[in-house]
């Protein structure tokens, strides 16, 4: 089942749950691959493209956040982190740091990284081999100091 067909089903219960704010994250990912299908010239979106829509929606949603928390706006932080509780049921399962940090000792051998100056290299592999599995923030930080 795809992700588009299982959000719209997971709609249809909260409709009947009148469970608003699951509804209105739901319906946020629901236009995010709705404009992506007809922004491209692909129709049916791959789960690689699924997985970059749901984590761009959640890191926007943690952004927001941030900004609110800091200008004293909790309650909309709230309603923000709400939203990315549901967005992240769709989301596989994230690395956690020692493991994100054993994954990336493995490609920065692979890669033949030795110093600061192959951050580059590195980034670039690991960005394609953990998309979905971890955010980019995390990955950057952990190479930065694994290579230093």
């Amino acid at each position: 089942m795809s992700l588009k067909s299982t959000i719209e089903a997971e709609i249809k219960s909260a409709m009947l749950a009148k469970n608003q704010s699951r509804l209105l994250a739901l319906r946020a990912i629901k236009s995010a691959i709705l404009l992506e299908e007809t922004s491209g010239t692909a129709h049916e979106l791959t789960s690689d493209q699924e997985m970059k829509i749901l984590m761009k929606a959640v890191k926007q949603r943690k952004d927001s956040a941030e900004m609110y928390v800091g200008n004293g706006r909790q309650e909309l932080a709230d309603k923000e982190f709400a939203e990315v509780a549901v967005i992240e049921e769709f989301l596989p399962k994230m690395l956690t740091e020692d493991e994100l940090k054993a994954r990336l000792q493995e490609i920065i051998a692979h890669v033949g990284a030795s110093g600061p100056s192959d951050l580059g290299k590195v980034m670039g592999v690991a960005t394609k081999e953990l998309a979905g599995k971890a955010e980019g923030k995390a990955i950057s930080a952990a190479v930065k100091q694994l290579l230093q």
